[in-house]
């Protein structure tokens, strides 16, 4: 069986090695260049300064995404405020006082974040948090504490963040509460803790009220692991009268609330029956909720004020696509306004409440301006046990000829796994849909069960089915997407990040003639270890990912945590696969990619794998993004036919090493050589 298994492997790596032709029509489509949905966005990020006096947003600096600031109505006088010259800048915020912008940074992705302020006039910047080995987490802001903020610092135990007080001004830091046992906290608009979140052995949560800094011995509330994902307090109103909250207790879906703090009653204010309610907007003054979101096939907003629904009306016979709010003054005179158009680039408008009048500030990417973009479609796939699978469906123009989201003739297809699981996928403009599309396949991405928004039966039904009925639902997307014309049977991917590429390992191990070939990004392998090595800051939940994966602990979970896990399956593989990671992700090691490569080589079957030193969980240099989607496109093209743009210098300009399988990617040898 081995020798069958090893013959058809070598026998399917020689047939490879030269590129299936491309489709006649696809050819015809110009091709978008990597560059240009991948590399760094002329602008991204925009904020006003809570005065609105300035404006702030990200851009690159010799070629690393830095902070700008201008005065608000001219952003031509735009001046950089700091100077990173490696690791790009990922977002940023206004302190309360309008006086400095506040951003977080960590080292080659090792996600310990530490809180920097620089000041806008002065240009000084200061690292709130000098401390090794620490990431600083937000507790509280402020309206009527503008430069104040209160933070979690893990730097006295890694697996818990104590709270502190931050005095902006002096960089002074006060222990406001030493913590060995809460997974967070609460507070309102001074700045005084108000409750407690601590995990319980149920897999839920209990929540404590603090009185005079003083955590009270019983909870005055407690979820289960069915709710734990879908219920948690939303935050005070700023006189602290009114407690939100988002909550699935006793139903299924996560609603709405309003608590009165006084006589405890709580009110409904939204509930949906098919997603959960998601984000809020809120009054900068006062913190009350003027309007909310719930995400079924799309993100659908109502707005519950009056003064907004006016505003809200005219935006939307303004733009086209999806737009939001992204940025508020305190006077809420002035509002930043996101537009995805879906078919364009993303654009950033200012819009003038007391005038009307909506102003275009920039498009993120105006090199895509023109660019033959395809619009995104939303499905529903049934399981095969019934649950409706929420998906998101791009087609190439070749497949699509009239844009109308159905398959004029099945094409080579990549299916796009989300990372998580507890995450999900949306509905908009999507980089990594447009370029497959635009290489010439259908692209499919699922919700599969345990994804989160469509309320908790549906997280439930993954638990313990990481490997089992969490990828029978990407099985089940597969065939309907062959049924349904398509995608062609034998020319399918999968493709994914974290819990994605965990699912790509899966795929090619369990259903090993699914798909023809997998691409794997910083995935698990190994859910044993995986568990073994997660951040000592996760310690406060790791019960609820004993409950939700397997236990380690116990000889049951333990036997369950090997058998879903792809390393001791290996040698099931029989298609080509790419491997990338990144040398210091602290949530899934190199270590899991390590030794699946290792399983892969004793057994002589072919597998690429590139490794990046200076990168964490997934890769935050464009350079290094650039460069393994570079080898992810050629490697797509041998197994799947697409077209390609060539590797070119990718790998040279980034910090890519390949330590196994550079003959198994087009071009790749050669670009190892060049470099």
């Amino acid at each position: 069986m081995k020798n069958k298994l090893l013959s058809s492997v070598l026998t399917l790596s020689m047939l490879m090695s030269a590129p299936v032709a491309l489709a006649q029509d696809a050819s015809s489509v110009p091709l978008i260049e990597r560059e240009k949905l991948f590399g760094n966005p002329q602008k991204s990020g925009a904020a006003l300064s809570p005065d609105g006096k300035w404006i702030g947003w990200r851009a690159p600096l010799d070629g690393v995404m830095n902070i700008f600031v201008a005065p608000t109505g001219n952003m031509a006088n735009a001046k950089v405020v700091t100077n990173s010259k490696d690791q790009p800048i990922r977002n940023f915020s206004w302190s309360g006082d309008s006086s400095m912008v506040l951003y977080i940074q960590d080292k080659g992705g090792d996600e310990n974040f530490l809180l920097y302020g620089v000041d806008v006039a002065t240009g000084k910047e200061r690292n709130y948090t000098p401390f090794e080995k620490t990431r600083v987490i937000l507790v509280g802001a402020s309206y009527q504490n503008k430069d104040k903020l209160l933070i979690g610092l893990n730097n006295r135990n890694p697996q818990y963040h104590d709270v502190h007080l931050l005095d902006l001004k002096t960089g002074a830091t006060t222990e406001v509460m030493r913590n060995d046992a809460y997974a967070g906290f609460v507070a309102d608009d001074t700045l005084t803790l108000r409750m407690a979140l601590r995990p319980n052995p149920q897999g839920g949560q209990d929540y404590f009220n603090i009185v005079s800094g003083k955590v009270e011995e019983k909870p005055f509330a407690s979820t289960g692991l069915e709710d734990s994902l879908t219920t948690t307090p939303a935050g005070f109103t700023n006189d602290g009268s009114l407690l939100y909250w988002l909550d699935s207790r006793d139903r299924n879906t996560a609603a709405l609330y309003a608590q009165d703090m006084k006589t405890g009653k709580r009110a409904l204010l939204a509930e949906n029956a098919k997603a959960d309610i998601g984000g809020t907007l809120r009054d900068p003054k006062t913190g009350v909720v003027e309007g909310y979101s719930a995400n079924y096939l799309k993100n659908e907003w109502t707005i519950t004020d009056d003064d907004l629904k006016a505003d809200w009306k005219l935006l939307s016979s303004k733009l086209p696509g999806e737009f939001g709010v992204q940025s508020r003054t305190d006077a809420d005179d002035k509002w930043l306004i996101w537009n995805d158009p879906l078919v364009a680039p993303s654009v950033v408008y200012q819009f003038d409440r007391n005038t009307k009048d909506l102003k275009e500030l920039y498009v993120g990417r105006p090199e895509l301006v023109g660019a033959p973009l395809v619009p995104m479609y939303p499905v529903e796939i049934k399981s095969r046990d019934g649950l409706n699978l929420v998906s998101y469906l791009t087609l190439p123009k070749s497949a699509d000829a009239n844009a109308d989201g159905k398959a004029d003739k099945p094409v080579p297809m990549v299916l796009f796994v989300h990372g998580g699981p507890w995450a999900r996928d949306g509905f908009g403009f999507n980089g990594y849909h447009q370029w497959m599309a635009n290489r010439g396949y259908a692209v499919l991405s699922v919700n599969f069960r345990g994804s989160t928004g469509f309320g908790k039966d549906f997280i439930s039904a993954g638990d313990l089915e990481w490997g089992a009925k969490m990828q029978d639902d990407l099985t089940d997307a597969v065939a309907w997407a062959v049924k349904t014309g398509v995608a062609q049977k034998d020319k399918v991917a999968i493709m994914g990040g974290s819990y994605g590429g965990y699912a790509t390992l899966a795929g090619l191990t369990y259903t090993p003639e699914v798909y023809a070939c997998g691409v794997d990004i910083v995935g698990p392998s190994n859910l044993e270890t995986l568990l073994k090595t997660i951040p000592p800051y996760w310690a406060p939940i790791v019960n609820q990912f004993h409950k939700r994966m397997g236990n380690p602990n116990t000889p049951e979970g333990l036997a369950l945590l090997k058998e879903r896990s792809p390393l001791y399956s290996a040698d099931k593989i029989v298609r080509p696969l790419l491997i990338g990671q990144g040398a210091n992700d602290p949530r899934v090691n190199q270590a899991e990619s390590d030794q699946i490569v290792a399983a892969m080589k004793a057994k002589n079957i072919p597998v690429t794998y590139v490794l990046f030193p200076d990168e964490g969980h997934g890769f935050a240099k464009p350079a290094n993004n650039i460069a393994f989607n570079a080898v992810t496109e050629g490697f797509l093209s041998k197994c799947l036919g697409g077209r390609a743009e060539p590797i070119g210098d990718t790998v040279r300009k980034s910090t890519a090493k390949v330590p196994q399988g550079a003959e198994f990617a087009p071009g790749l040898v050669e670009a190892i050589a060049a470099k």
